[in-house]
């Protein structure tokens, strides 16, 4: 018979407080607001220092599956609502202190941001498209004359989106996982990299291509380089932080994270890409969707592992 000494209410299972609301929803909406967010900075980037007919895939084809994975995250958002008839309540105020109202703002302009962006390419892209009405053709020609405009608000609006992302789950300052400011920049670039790996597979011109896949070996060292000081950072604060860093030094998310969200969305993909700019003949679509798969789960392993770690008082 084993004798057990109970020195504190806290062994009795959930006693202390528990955070473990949040499901799939959150991470594919982080994954796919990133995502889209990369997209529209490059096409917002190149449009603006006049490359419109060297990146087309990067301009006009690609933001065109923008919108749809915006309003895929938008509903996996409302999915995960309790009380899903009151969403429009985040639209009645500005809490300049709240990232979630940053959120809801943001994706209220850059949803139908999007939207126009790509419509006014349509005709571009599928010559034997027809508006129907006169007046859709007239606000086309308008929005084609303003697309400078747009591109700067698509911009700011892409950045803000990109690192929002990772800002979101920082302001949850109970979670020592979360409570990081290396997340924002991360998920920041982690979105930039996924944007360009998704052109970089659209692209059908050699040159795009080659130019996405070096931009997008930057982006996988800046993160990283970002990985590893957010895990310096853990290690040299608290005991808290440093317990939540063990969740990933040989704890339960140690596999997961080091196996595919880094190695396979991180390191693998960028030998490959650089295997592909000394000549070697790499399919872009391998190094791309390595790169998604990183993306996704890096996003779901930090939500989950965010709510597995917490405070004892």
């Amino acid at each position: 018979m084993m004798e057990e000494i109970i020195t504190s209410g806290r062994m009795n299972y959930k006693i202390d407080p528990q955070l473990h609301i949040w499901g799939w929803e959150i991470p594919l909406y982080l994954f796919l607001g990133g995502l889209a967010a990369g997209i529209l900075y490059f096409a917002s980037y190149y449009y603006l220092r006049g490359k419109e007919k060297d990146m087309p895939t990067a301009i006009k084809l690609a933001p065109m599956i923008t919108p749809i994975l915006l309003v895929i995250g938008l509903v996996a958002l409302l999915l995960d609502l309790n009380h899903k008839p009151y969403f429009w309540k985040l639209y009645t105020t500005i809490k300049l202190e709240s990232p979630m109202s940053w959120g809801a703002w943001t994706l209220m302009v850059v949803t139908p941001v999007s939207i126009i962006w790509s419509a006014s390419y349509l005709r571009e892209i599928f010559p034997n498209w027809d508006w129907k009405f006169k007046w859709l053709y007239a606000l086309e020609s308008y929005f084609i004359r303003n697309r400078k405009s747009l591109a700067w608000i698509m911009i700011f609006f892409s950045v803000i989106l990109g690192i929002y992302t990772g800002i979101l789950l920082s302001a949850f300052n109970a979670r020592p996982l979360w409570n990081t400011s290396i997340l924002g920049p991360l998920f920041l670039v982690s979105g930039l990299s996924a944007g360009a790996a998704t052109i970089m597979m659209m692209s059908k011109d050699k040159l795009e291509r080659n130019m996405f896949s070096r931009m997008d070996l930057v982006l996988i060292g800046i993160e990283i380089f970002l990985v590893i000081h957010m895990f310096m950072g853990f290690l040299a604060s608290s005991q808290v932080q440093i317990e939540a860093a063990q969740l990933f030094l040989g704890g339960p998310y140690t596999l997961p994270f080091w196996t595919i969200a880094v190695f396979t969305g991180m390191i693998l993909p960028g030998i490959l890409e650089f295997l592909e700019i000394r000549g070697r003949h790499i399919p872009a679509y391998i190094p791309g969707l390595l790169i998604l798969i990183g993306n996704i789960s890096l996003r779901f392993i930090i939500v989950y592992a965010g709510q597995a770690s917490r405070y004892l008082y």
